[in-house]
């Protein structure tokens, strides 16, 4: 298990009610399901979870299971729903 903050970024921000939150987990998915159990959270937070992307210590996780991508102590995950602009 390692320690760690999980940032979220527009609609996962809404979604969570928080701009960041701690996670002490050892894999992202173990991170993720956490968070999606934390009071208050509905089904909007999973589905903005399903279409985000997430990056790892500035490192994107691409397709990745969620499962296979271990957590650093100390790390961040960046949760990045889609968004349009430039």
């Amino acid at each position: 298990m390692a320690k760690g903050t999980i940032r979220y970024w527009a609609a996962a921000k809404a979604a969570a009610g928080t701009a960041e939150e701690p996670y002490d987990a050892g894999t992202l998915a173990d991170a993720l399901a956490d968070a999606a159990r934390r009071a208050g959270r509905d089904g909007a937070f999973a589905r903005v979870l399903a279409r985000s992307s997430f990056l790892v210590d500035g490192a994107p996780v691409g397709t990745r299971p969620h499962a296979s991508v271990p957590l650093p102590e100390g790390g961040v995950v960046e949760v990045l729903p889609p968004f349009a602009g430039g």
